[in-house]
């Protein structure tokens, strides 16, 4: 059979451009797929996707004009059905056979499957191929039904009747097999070979494709539109860095990958160009200026090796005009306004203090539940002080700055101040940032603005964390507000809804413990719980969500760890002890690593796994005291005696924070514990024994538990 190359585009207006790589992805993938489980590609088919603000294409090589035949096994019916009395065929079966096709002929064909009365009748028949015409026809049906849209539009044809409903209005569909048209139709357009270029570049308003093989080419040097999304986007990344290069000084782009992704879904032809502002504006925080110029104009800030913001600036153009001036000029024009409205802003926001605004926080509601902004500021400021408290009394308190708790006082009370400046308001994106500039302006030290910036660390997956301990308060505090708050009246995550960004804050607590030991050793779990539902208590009909909430906190410990490429089995071994001190997972972790790989390992988990079915079932002997003089049998005496030995070592090198040596310690433990299950009858007759063995059994638990539950370690 035949073989050519399969060009399908759609031609539409411009399409939205966050959306437009996804798009073009699953568009190009879609018709792919579809193609491929008709049987109309080659194994060697390559598949070619294609994305411009006004086209969805896919380029696939190899595609069959029809599919080959397919030998098919069809079961028709049960053989007591099928067949009467004497073997022949009944009105049922040549009913069945006359509805696939086949005539009475086929029935001397037929196979039985089965025994007694499960004996089914098979008849084999070939499957003809399905012509590309119709296998591109349902491949496209399929795909435009589950492109992943953001937003529908509704709009008529020209026949002023039929509605259509896609992304945007289409107005073209190319479908090329080879050189011939595969006549297809989607969204109200029939199929040809004539598509159209960029608005301005092109060199016709209509481009006739001869061949599939031409798509790229024709709509390069004749329809100025670079057609593939990633080819488009390279050029616009070397064009930034030839740009920045060329002006001197050492200047480079702000890396923005979704700034670039969204500038390449807007242009067809880019040309990037350099632009230049008033340096006067360089004195508005660059924080601001970057936003705007992203924000509204999709400009490309430039930054010298300090990391200052220059007063040049990229923009990318659709349009590649022999004089780039009058372009040049145009968006200069544009981005004053913008620059303007920043300094505006930033001005009229100084002539307030943050403290005059944090007064107008109880005209803002947070939640209907759980009160006002101000109210909300009040408790982390109590959840931030507790926090600082806990850290002053650190062993090592001599560390803490005396004047930690001052800090965190003033930081956490003003913290949401900035939301009620013009800035904010206009860029939330900028809330914390804004404080720090308004909190040094106000005179506040800069511990303190630094701490107002960085109590919305983490804000996503990968952030830096708080940079002072004063922030770390305000930030760990800010996010146990969150949870507790929330998962108190019953606003939890609950599949993949998860409106308030629970699991992200939960895990932002997580990371502060984990990467922070130094300062999280102070500050055990359920007591980090424990301070923040304490600010909560006036909230009417609030529920203690302290277990629900410390789970949730270990879900999410163990979906991180195990991102890390720590082992299932090992994340909960260590998780499984709900460690109150998150700081030193890890390093117990590493320790049960290096535990696992040992020779009596595997033998001591199986055993702790034993012990723990054990002890389960005998629940009314826990707490009982050992008695030396009950141990009668040599191998309950000895186990007895390596527990007496090796604990003090394991409990010392625990307390010291070796858990490498504390689990080695475990290791000379196996030859006891073999013969102990060997020549020992945990459950004896006489009541005292069983129950003094049953508390040997939960000492050597207790032993095997300090660093982690060794029974998952179980293969």
């Amino acid at each position: 059979m035949s073989a050519h190359n399969l060009l399908v585009e759609l031609f539409v207006e411009e399409l939205p451009p966050k959306a437009l790589p996804q798009l073009g992805r699953a568009f190009a993938a879609g018709i792919s797929a579809a193609l491929r489980e008709q049987g109309l590609l080659l194994e060697q088919s390559l598949t070619t996707p294609y994305a411009s603000p006004r086209r969805l294409a896919v380029h696939v090589s190899a595609v069959l004009a029809r599919a080959a035949d397919r030998a098919l096994q069809v079961k028709l019916m049960p053989a007591s059905v099928a067949l009467d009395a004497s073997g022949a065929p009944t009105p049922a079966l040549r009913k069945k056979l006359a509805a696939l096709g086949l005539g009475d002929a086929a029935a001397a064909s037929l196979r039985e499957q089965g025994e007694g009365k499960a004996r089914t009748l098979y008849v084999d028949t070939v499957a003809p191929g399905v012509a590309l015409a119709e296998g591109l026809q349902r491949a496209l049906a399929d795909t435009l039904a589950e492109l992943p849209i953001p937003k529908l539009m509704s709009y008529q044809l020209a026949d002023g009747w039929t509605t259509v409903r896609f992304v945007r209005p289409a107005h073209g569909l190319v479908a090329l097999h080879g050189s011939e048209v595969v006549p297809v139709q989607a969204l109200g357009l029939q199929a040809g070979r004539s598509t159209r270029g960029h608005r301005f570049e092109a060199s016709a308003p209509s481009l006739d494709l001869a061949h599939a093989d031409d798509y790229e080419g024709v709509l390069l040097e004749r329809g100025g539109v670079i057609a593939s999304f990633e080819r488009r986007r390279r050029s616009i990344e070397q064009q930034i860095d030839a740009c920045a290069r060329s002006l001197g000084g050492g200047l480079r782009c702000l890396p923005d990958e979704a700034l670039l992704d969204e500038v390449c879904a807007l242009v067809e032809k880019p040309r990037v160009l350099a632009c230049r502002f008033d340096p006067e504006y360089l004195e508005v925080p660059q924080e601001c200026l970057i936003l705007t110029m992203k924000a509204n104009q999709k400009y490309f800030a430039l930054v010298d090796p300090e990391g200052r913001l220059s007063h040049h600036f990229l923009v990318v153009s659709n349009i590649d005009p022999a004089d780039a001036s009058q372009v040049i000029e145009g968006n200069q024009r544009v981005v004053r306004p913008r620059l303007a409205d920043a300094r505006f802003f930033y001005d009229q926001d100084r002539k307030h203090t943050l403290a005059q605004r944090a007064a107008g926080l109880q005209r803002v509601t947070y939640h209907a539940r759980l009160g006002t902004q101000a109210e909300r500021s009040q408790r982390v400021q109590q959840i931030a002080v507790g926090l600082a408290r806990l850290l002053e009394n650190h062993p090592d308190a001599k560390r803490v700055d005396r004047e930690l708790v001052p800090a965190v006082e003033q930081a956490a009370a003003l913290a949401k101040a900035d939301l009620l400046t013009e800035m904010v308001g206009e860029f939330p994106e900028l809330q914390g940032i804004m404080g720090r500039y308004y909190a040094l302006h106000d005179g506040l030290s800069p511990l303190v603005a630094q701490a107002i910036e960085d109590h919305y660390r983490p804000r996503f997956a990968g952030d830096e964390l708080a940079r002072s301990d004063c922030g770390l308060c305000v930030a760990l505090a800010d996010k146990l507000e969150i949870l507790c708050g929330l998962w108190g009246i019953g606003e939890r995550p609950s599949g993949d809804k998860d409106p308030f960004a629970l699991r992200r804050h939960a895990l932002g607590v997580v990371r502060m413990l984990m990467e922070r030991p130094q300062a999280s050793r102070n500050w055990p779990l359920d007591e980090l719980l424990r301070l923040a539902l304490d600010s909560l208590r006036q909230v009417p009909g609030l529920q203690d969500p302290t277990a629900a909430l410390r789970d949730f906190l270990f879900d999410r410990m163990a979906n991180l760890l195990r991102e890390q490429g720590y082992p299932a089995q090992q994340v909960d071994a260590v998780l499984g002890l709900r460690p109150q001190w998150l700081g030193d997972v890890v390093a117990r972790l590493d320790a049960v690593r290096a535990f696992a790989v040992l020779p009596e390992a595997q033998a001591l988990a199986a055993a702790n796994k034993r012990v723990v079915n054990i002890l389960r079932k005998s629940a009314a002997a826990e707490g009982a005291a050992l008695r030396a003089d009950l141990l009668r049998e040599p191998a309950e005496q000895e186990l007895a005696a390596a527990l007496r030995r090796l604990q003090p070592r394991a409990q010392a090198a625990q307390q010291r924070g070796d858990h490498a040596t504390a689990l080695l310690c475990l290791a000379e433990l196996k030859l006891p514990v073999d013969a102990f299950f060997d020549q020992v009858m945990v459950n004896a007759e006489q009541p005292e024994l069983r129950a003094n063995r049953l508390a040997l059994l939960q000492q050597l638990q207790a032993a095997m538990r300090q660093v982690a539950d060794l029974s998952c370690l179980a293969a």
